[in-house]
Order: structure tokens, then sequence, then C-alpha cells
């Protein structure tokens, strides 16, 4: 990412700043999930987390910059579970990684707090997480990169085909929670098939 993306104002070097600014995290996740993004003020957040509003204005500028630092903390969380489960089966071809960064996206809608309604911050901003590329864009290189360390493909012949399957299944995935809060099992499964045929046909 963006080295001048970084939305603190300054890091927490102790650990007791530290665990301040998670409950500021924390706390802007809980309100994104019952208010929305607009509902959202840094009074409430402050409120919430059980700090003075002073305190929060010393790590961050504003709303938007919470939001920011809680949806790179979302990604990291994504990629450290994709990779997790990764590493409890033996990999055998290039789409355990597309299916298991699947299951660990629609687990993180139903059991992450605000995810839903921020996601990786498009509903904020398309490039919340890079100012140079869009969000989901993000998402992809990183998923691409995974997959031609993993299988030596190369990363140029990946790119391309995971940024457009990345946009069909946000696209497909929106449409399975926009009904049910949980995600329509069907479509959620469309949209997997979607994603699999056509990177089938491009990634060899």
């Amino acid at each position: 990412m963006s080295a001048d993306l970084t939305p603190l104002r300054r890091r927490p070097v102790q650990q007791r700043s530290a665990q301040r600014v998670e409950r500021m995290l924390d706390a802007c996740a809980e309100l994104v999930a019952e208010l929305g993004y607009d509902g959202v003020t840094t009074t409430l957040i402050a409120e919430r987390a059980g700090v003075a509003v002073g305190s929060l204005y010393q790590f961050f500028p504003d709303k938007r910059a919470v939001v920011q630092a809680l949806t790179m903390r979302n990604l990291d969380r994504f990629l450290s579970q994709v990779l997790e489960r990764l590493a409890e089966v033996e990999l055998a071809h290039w789409w355990d990684v597309v299916d298991r960064a699947f299951d660990v996206y629609i687990a993180m809608h139903r059991e992450v707090p605000g995810f839903r309604k921020v996601h990786f911050g498009d509903a904020v901003d398309v490039r919340l997480l890079d100012d140079g590329k869009d969000n989901n864009t993000v998402i992809a290189d990183r998923l691409a990169q995974l997959i031609a360390e993993r299988f030596g493909l190369p990363l140029t012949e990946v790119q391309l085909p995971m940024a457009v399957a990345i946009e069909a299944a946000d696209a497909v995935l929106h449409l399975a929670f926009r009904h049910d809060p949980d995600g329509d099992p069907k479509v959620v499964a469309e949209a997997k098939a979607l994603v699999r045929d056509y990177l089938g046909s491009r990634i060899r």
C-alpha cells in the first residue's frame, strides 16, 4: 500500500495507546453496522469507545480516516485468514486459493461488524486502500500475486483475469447479500461457478 495513505496522524507507541486505537476501530465498526457510514460521527465513535473525542483526534483527523484504518485492518484480517486456510491443505490447483478467499470473504460479511456496509472501502471511497488503485484492484493484485507465486505462473497472465473476476464476483455477491443478511447460498454458489468458469478459461 502507499506509505502516504496511512490514515493515522501518529502511530501509537505504548500498548495502552494501541489498545485505545483498537477500541476506536471496534466502535467505528459497530456504529457503521448500526447506522451506516453517513450516520457515524467522530463524537459517536469516541463515546462508544469510551474515550474523549480529543483523544480520537490525536490519532485520526476525521471520520473518514477512522473508517480507512478499519478497512485496512479488515484487509489484513482477510489476507491473514486466507493464508491460514491455505496452510491447512495441500494446494493442488490455483482454484484452491480462490475458493478459500471466497469463503473468507463470505464469512467476514456474516461475522465482522461493519464489513457488510463498508466492505473494503467502496462505500466511502473507491481508492480507500491505495491512492493509485481502486479497492477491488488491490484485492485482485494480492490474490494474483499469491497464485502466481504458489503455482509458478507469470503474474502478468494472472492479473487481468483476476481483476475481471473480482469485479464480477463483487457485483454478484452484492446481489446475494441484498435481500439475505447471510448471503443467499444459491447466489453465492452462482458467483463461485461464474468465477471458476471464467478463470478456468484464462488461467492454465
